[in-house]
């Protein structure tokens, strides 16, 4: 698979594949259109993804206890977190695109949100979790509220662990294409413009690998290249931070 995607990918790379919105069947065109398109969705679902998430583990962690409302929603985290992202997407589609009438990158932000909150949730809870309880008992003798303590000391040791789970949930959502099939569709020009249909890296290379013309089937092999680059690159970042965290 690794073989495939390089020889195939690399050479359909060129300058025009950063520059240029995708292109006509025969005619010169790249992708720029799609990532930036992709890099806006993902950067405007993890904002709200690490808002909730955070909150949300921090939460379960530190004042839901064992209480049965806690483990409730503990559990369904866990159903979230396995959850096909194309009901994901249905789900986003009756609630913010079938009522407004059309699609938007705004919706495919959601979508994406949506299937990253339960991975940063998790995380946050776990890391926060594994703190000394040294820590809370310090500043609480030194007089400080607990929802003081939360932020400054214990978000504070836990920062690499949850910033790692965010690293991992965007590492996620980055290449899932079914949820924008229903929210964000596509766009073949530039759209600078989140109320309207914006183009999604994963949709163009759904929709250019299927097609009859080897010029598009050429800028689906490179797309797909820089795709996996960019999750192996924010996947290595993550193990990095998982190592520091460990070290004493």
């Amino acid at each position: 698979i690794l073989w495939s995607l390089f020889s195939q990918g690399i050479g359909g790379l060129n300058l025009d594949v950063f520059t240029l919105s995708t292109p006509a069947p025969g005619s010169r065109g790249g992708l720029l259109n799609a990532i930036l398109g992709s890099i806006g969705m993902c950067l405007v679902g993890m904002i709200v993804a690490v808002v909730v998430g955070v909150l949300a583990g921090t939460w379960l962690a530190e004042f839901a206890g064992n209480s049965k409302y806690g483990s409730l929603v503990r559990f369904i985290n866990d159903i979230l977190l396995s959850a096909p992202s194309i009901l994901v997407g249905l789900f986003v589609y009756a609630l913010l695109v079938k009522p407004f009438g059309g699609f938007s990158g705004w919706a495919g932000a959601m979508a994406l949100s949506v299937l990253a909150v339960p991975v940063i949730v998790r995380s946050t809870e776990d890391v926060l979790r594994l703190q000394p309880g040294a820590l809370r008992e310090a500043s609480v003798a030194l007089g400080a509220p607990l929802w003081k303590t939360v932020i400054s000391v214990l978000w504070s040791s836990a920062r690499a662990g949850m910033l790692t789970g965010a690293l991992l949930a965007f590492a996620r959502i980055s290449g899932e294409t079914a949820p924008l099939l229903f929210t964000a569709l596509n766009n073949q020009f530039l759209n600078l413009d989140p109320s309207h249909p914006t183009a999604s890296l994963p949709v163009v290379i759904f929709q250019f690998a299927l097609s009859a013309y080897d010029d598009w089937r050429r800028l689906a092999w490179a797309g797909a290249l820089v795709l996996a680059v960019s999750v192996l690159f924010v996947n290595i970042t993550a193990r990095l931070f998982i190592r520091e965290q460990k070290r004493p």
